[in-house]
C-alpha cells in the first residue's frame, strides 16, 4: 500500500543540547525496478559478468533483441528511477524500451559518433518528463545531499547522481557521479533510496547517512514533482 508519512524521529535533529526533534519524511511503497530484467539477478550481472539474457525478466522491458536489451540496461538508471515514480503515482507509460524510444526522441539520451551515449541529460529531461506525463521536474546543480534530500514531500520524490560504487557502501570509493538514484524519504541523518543498479542490502528501501550517501553524490539531481491535475489519481 502506497503512504506518506511526515512525523518526528526518535531522536534529536543535532547533538547540540538542544530539544529539537528531527522529523521522518518518507513514502512507503515506491516500486523498486531494477535496470536489469529481475532485482535476484543484479549481484550475478554486476560482480560476476553473467549474461543479462541469460534471466528470463529481460523481455518484460519490451526490447526485441538481445543485443539492444544488453546495450542500453547498464545505462538507464534513470530512466528506471523515472520508471519507479510513475509507478508510485498510477501514471501510464510504455514499456521502458518504448519509454527509450520516445526519450532519444526527445533528446534525453544522445548516441555519439564514437558507439557511445550521453545521458540521462537533465534539461531534455524535464521537458519531456512534463509534456508527457504532466510531472515537473527541478534540476538542482551544486546542492549538497541533505538539501536535495529535503525536497522529497508528499508530491515529491528526487534523483540524484553518485558513483554506482555506492553498492557496497563499505569501501573506499573513486569517483562521485555517473549513475543516478531514487531518494524517496529523508530522517534519522540519513536518506532512504532505490538502486536500480544495487545489491542486497543496499539495493530497494536503502538507508545510509548523509555523510556516507556525501561520498558518493556529485552534488547534481532533480526533483520530480506530481502536479496538482494529477493529485488523487488512483496509485
Amino acid at each position: 500500500m502506497n503512504e506518506f508519512t511526515n512525523q518526528p524521529a526518535g531522536e534529536p535533529a543535532a547533538h547540540d543540547g538542544s530539544d529539537v526533534v528531527s522529523r521522518v519524511i518518507r513514502h512507503h511503497g515506491v516500486p523498486y525496478l531494477s535496470q536489469w530484467g529481475s532485482p535476484g539477478w543484479v549481484a550475478r550481472i554486476v560482480e560476476e559478468d553473467a549474461d543479462p539474457c541469460d534471466d528470463p525478466g529481460w523481455r518484460a522491458s519490451g526490447f526485441a533483441l538481445p543485443g539492444d536489451y544488453r546495450f542500453w540496461a547498464k545505462r538507464l538508471c534513470g530512466l528506471t528511477c523515472f520508471e519507479s515514480a510513475l509507478d508510485y503515482w498510477g501514471i501510464a507509460h510504455a514499456p521502458r524500451a518504448g519509454l527509450l524510444e520516445d526519450a532519444l526522441r526527445h533528446g534525453v539520451y544522445r548516441m555519439r559518433e564514437d558507439g557511445g551515449v550521453d545521458g540521462l541529460i537533465y534539461r531534455p529531461f524535464a521537458a519531456w518528463a512534463e509534456a508527457a506525463f504532466g510531472v515537473r521536474v527541478e534540476v538542482m546543480t551544486d546542492e549538497g545531499i541533505e538539501t536535495s534530500a529535503a525536497r522529497v514531500d508528499a508530491d515529491t520524490l528526487v534523483i540524484v547522481s553518485v558513483s554506482p560504487e555506492i553498492r557496497y557502501p563499505e569501501r573506499a570509493n573513486a569517483h562521485q557521479g555517473g549513475h543516478l538514484i531514487l531518494l524517496h524519504g529523508h530522517g534519522d541523518g540519513g536518506v532512504w533510496f532505490h538502486n536500480p543498479s544495487g545489491v542486497a542490502p543496499y539495493q530497494a528501501d536503502a538507508w545510509l547517512p548523509y555523510e556516507t550517501v556525501a561520498r558518493f553524490h556529485a552534488r547534481r539531481g532533480m526533483a520530480l514533482t506530481r502536479t496538482r491535475h494529477l493529485r488523487g489519481k488512483p496509485a
